[in-house]
């Protein structure tokens, strides 16, 4: 792959695709694009991610490389009382992920970020995230680190892994640094994980 997704700027010409699904009874409409994560389509592995969440989420939740928007705006429309930030390093997906939120009527943050590096400071009640394991281990464990200090005590992780990539071997990352990890689901090779950051 030439042109990954996690490239801040997509060498691809950029190429529009329509996609649609349903979350928690109401039909989402996006616009996704060649250089962006999953284009034409909801990935399995996110698909899981979403379904897996718990029946309530609250306060301030990040989208940690949010692509064009599938989980972030998901929340936000399922959960309209959140605080919803999305971040990704790829400028096409941040243009697509403002643009999809609006066209959903769902009102999100959207920021240019390196992983944390334009969040310190900032603190969430829940990271989630389908990590972008072409970037390596090194990148996506340190994205598992930062979220741990960007979590309120009690906060949550809630991350999707192919079991092939490594899902295993991540479950023991997580346990060294979060008070809990469970896996809440697994389906078609992926495992949906949660970690939870000790309460005070």
């Amino acid at each position: 792959m030439s042109d990954q997704y996690f490239a801040r700027e997509p060498e691809s010409e950029s190429r529009p695709a329509a996609c649609s699904f349903d979350y928690r009874g109401r039909t989402l409409r996006f616009t996704t694009d060649a250089g962006v994560f999953s284009r034409g389509e909801l990935d399995a592995g996110t698909r899981l991610l979403l379904d897996a969440l718990p029946e309530t989420l609250s306060g301030a939740i990040l989208d940690l490389g949010c692509g064009w928007g599938p989980i972030g705006i998901s929340v936000k429309a399922a959960w309209p009382e959140t605080d919803v930030t999305m971040a990704d390093v790829n400028l096409r997906a941040l243009a697509w992920s403002r643009k999809n939120a609006e066209a959903n009527g769902v009102r999100t943050e959207c920021v240019e970020s390196d992983g944390f590096a334009a969040l310190e400071g900032r603190i969430f009640d829940a990271v989630i995230t389908n990590p972008p394991i072409r970037a390596g281990k090194q990148v996506i464990y340190g994205m598992f680190a930062d979220a741990a200090a960007h979590l309120k005590p009690g906060g949550r992780l809630y991350l999707v892994i192919r079991k092939q990539q490594g899902a295993e071997s991540c479950i023991r990352y997580l346990k060294t640094l979060y008070a809990s990890v469970e896996k809440l689901d697994r389906s078609g090779g992926f495992w949906v994980i949660r970690a939870e950051k000790a309460p005070e």
